[in-house]
């Protein structure tokens, strides 16, 4: 057994009580103790002369104890330490509160290392709540970049980096994974040199080292594994050669024309189709960008070739949307599609089976039901998965399984840049429908504080009088100890009086998947005119006559997020209006959130969101299928992701898909990441 297996209580410093802190928090051996990261960082490695200090700023000072003191008691319960100290450019004093224990551990003459924060009052530089060391020996000795990090009850700073200090005594055991001529070429530390200056860096250059290490390491791993998987799949697949048929005769019967952005894309689509390759291909495209017209080309071409089409989507009602549809863009076309849920009887199931397996059904729409093993194909030719990333890799692949070298085609409407959509979907060609269809009128969208509630209140009656609905979301289903946060049970609460009027609905992941899709139901059927929800319905169905959405507390939810929110309305051709209610009013947050005030467009704000919040969060949440990022998450630049995309062409060239080096760093990435279930996950 390696010591990296080692559990906890064999660290020093580590007994029964910490063992169970450290397994609370996911620490439970040697590895998990390196791989638990700083969540940020002190530098104490550079003295600041008492008389270069300013107010505001934290300082590390080596300073003389004069032997005075004070002890201030300006009103009850409040006493006030003052121990005053020197160094050869000036007096200053340590400011203690409610500690006057604390004088007596300062020695007259001696020389201490204090660290905290200064204050200038009356002319008087004080240093506040200091952390302070006597200092013995060198004072080089002391001073180092020390790391913060994330603390659960009953372990202090000071116990963690011990504990974690102790374990990197066991790196001679971590193995580099990548090639040295890859480390060479992209200017990459060692893991070993990484690990120990990203818990105790030499200085700040190699903390930056460091970190880019990790966060190359991060971000290659999943595009070079997802990469090798498609370039495998496509060595060994042939796909299925679908033949010319009239699909253009299709386009043309469409009630609309089509963009030049989605005939770009269809030409992509139908050149997949029509090689021998299998298609393996994402097609993203904003709210309201024609995807699943487009989609409905490709099914239309798989059927016309004799084959049976799948079409899944991550809910019932989406499932549903998606039915009537495609019943309707296929009316007089002679193309059959049938519904599978999970919510259909048993009677309906069997029969519609039946109906897939003897090849009576042409294209089939449904939920995760289509993966089931029951559901047998007579000849399955294409796959359409909608909304990808609710769908894990493996968990797409399963459905892919129901045939035989079937095309797959993904959509989402999810805008992510480019550059970190080569990464997430590796394993996949890409289309982007970058252009909305004409007459689409954009959301008008305002940053509101929250005192202006009632203002933006009165405008949605009006609207409500006229027959049109609302969204309202709220970021907590409870409410919670985050006074800054409110809850939908609180919205729903204060709208129930303000709208008596009206019906008003409420929708949040607690209630059963029944309830969810009645109540969408209801709302999409205009019995209830304003629907209080979390952001279970990001990824929703049409309610074309939805024109507001009110988002409670938008600086809690990332830019990419709330445009997919606000993608919830402007559906149909009335004027659509986003209200952003803002729980603080800093200017951080209204910088922020401004962008969405200036555009549409969902690529350009993801750009912008990715910028501030890096690869790993700026969607959000963690469902979205992005991986669990431990460092690229915020150490992060458009550069790396540049880097990332030359490094895997490099190892692919270098090593191949199958040789022992690609064998043994794809074994290594698969023991360390999840890629089974419904999202990509580090373990």
């Amino acid at each position: 057994m390696s010591n990296l297996d080692l559990p906890v209580r064999y660290i020093k410093g580590v007994g029964p009580g910490r063992e169970k802190i450290l397994n609370s928090i996911g620490i439970f051996n040697v590895l998990d103790l390196i791989n638990y990261f700083p969540r940020d960082y002190e530098n104490r490695s550079v003295i600041t002369k008492i008389r270069n200090m300013t107010a505001g700023n934290k300082v590390t000072a080596a300073v003389k104890y004069t032997g005075r003191y004070k002890i201030l008691k300006p009103h009850k319960g409040l006493s006030i330490a003052k121990v005053y100290i020197n160094d050869d450019t000036g007096y200053a004093t340590l400011t203690f509160y409610n500690q006057d224990y604390i004088v007596k551990n300062f020695v007259s003459g001696q020389y201490y290392l204090v660290y905290g924060d200064v204050d200038i009052s009356f002319g008087e530089i004080q240093i506040q709540n200091p952390e302070v060391e006597l200092i013995k020996g060198k004072l080089s000795q002391y001073l180092h970049i020390y790391p913060i990090y994330s603390l659960t009850k009953n372990i202090t700073q000071k116990i963690l980096r011990s504990i974690v200090k102790e374990a990197l005594t066991y790196l001679d055991d971590v193995k580099e994974i990548l090639p040295p001529d890859l480390l060479d070429r992209f200017n990459l530390i060692d893991i070993r040199t990484a690990y120990e200056n990203i818990h105790y860096p030499v200085d700040m250059e190699y903390l930056e080292k460091a970190k880019r290490r990790f966060a190359f390491q991060e971000l290659f791993e999943v595009m070079l594994y997802l990469n090798i998987l498609k370039l495998r799949r496509n060595s060994l697949n042939k796909g299925i050669l679908f033949g010319l048929c009239d699909e253009y005769e299709f386009i043309n019967s469409l009630p609309f024309k089509l963009t030049n952005a989605q005939l770009r894309v269809w030409r992509e689509i139908k050149e997949d189709m029509e090689s021998d390759r299998q298609m393996n291909r994402l097609v993203q495209g904003d709210v309201g960008s024609g995807k699943t017209v487009i989609a409905a080309i490709a099914v239309y071409k798989a059927v016309k070739n004799n084959y049976q089409a799948a079409f899944m989507a991550p809910t019932e009602i989406l499932a549903e949307q998606h039915f009537s549809t495609l019943n309707a863009l296929f009316k007089g076309h002679d193309i059959n599609v049938g519904l599978l849920t999970g919510s259909i009887t048993p009677k309906e199931k069997d029969k519609m089976l039946k109906d897939i397996v003897e090849g009576k059904i042409d294209v089939v729409v449904g939920t995760h039901a289509l993966i089931q093993d029951n559901v047998v194909f007579k000849n399955l030719g294409l796959v359409v998965t909608d909304e990808q990333h609710r769908f894990g890799v493996r968990q797409r692949s399963m459905l892919e399984q129901k045939g035989s070298n079937i095309d797959v085609l993904v959509m989402t409407a999810t805008p992510i840049p480019r550059s970190l959509a080569l990464i997430i979907y590796g394993d996949l060609d890409i289309s982007i429908i970058d252009e909305l269809p004409p007459g689409r009128k954009p959301v008008k969208t305002y940053l509101v504080e929250k005192n202006m509630r009632g203002s933006v209140y009165d405008f949605v009656k009006s609207l409500l009088k006229k027959g049109e609905q609302c969204y309202v979301v709220a970021p907590l289903i409870e409410e919670s100890d985050k006074m800054d946060a409110i809850s939908v049970e609180e919205v729903y609460t204060e709208l129930k009086k303000e709208f008596m009027d009206y019906s008003v609905g409420l929708l949040h992941g607690k209630i059963s998947k029944e309830e969810k899709d009645y109540i969408m139901h209801q709302f999409k059927s205009n019995n209830i005119n304003l629907l209080v929800s979390t952001t279970v319905i990001e990824v929703g169905v049409d309610v074309p006559n939805a024109t507001a959405i009110i988002i409670e507390n938008a600086e809690r939810f990332g830019l990419a997020q709330l445009h997919q929110l606000r993608g919830r309305i402007g559906r149909g051709d009335k004027e659509s209006y986003c209200f952003l209610v803002m729980g603080n009013n800093i200017t951080d947050v209204k910088e922020r959130l401004k962008i969405l005030t200036e555009t549409n467009d969902g690529f350009k704000i993801s750009e912008h969101d990715l910028k501030l919040r890096g690869p790993g969060d700026f969607l959000g949440y963690k469902q979205h299928g992005l991986p669990g990022f431990k460092i690229a998450n915020f150490y992060f630049d458009s550069k790396i992701l540049d880097n990332i995309s030359m490094a895997v062409k490099y190892f692919v060239d270098r090593y191949g898909i199958y040789s022992p080096t690609t064998e043994e760093l794809i074994k290594s990435i698969e023991e360390r990441w999840d890629f089974s279930g419904e999202e990509i996950t580090f373990n």
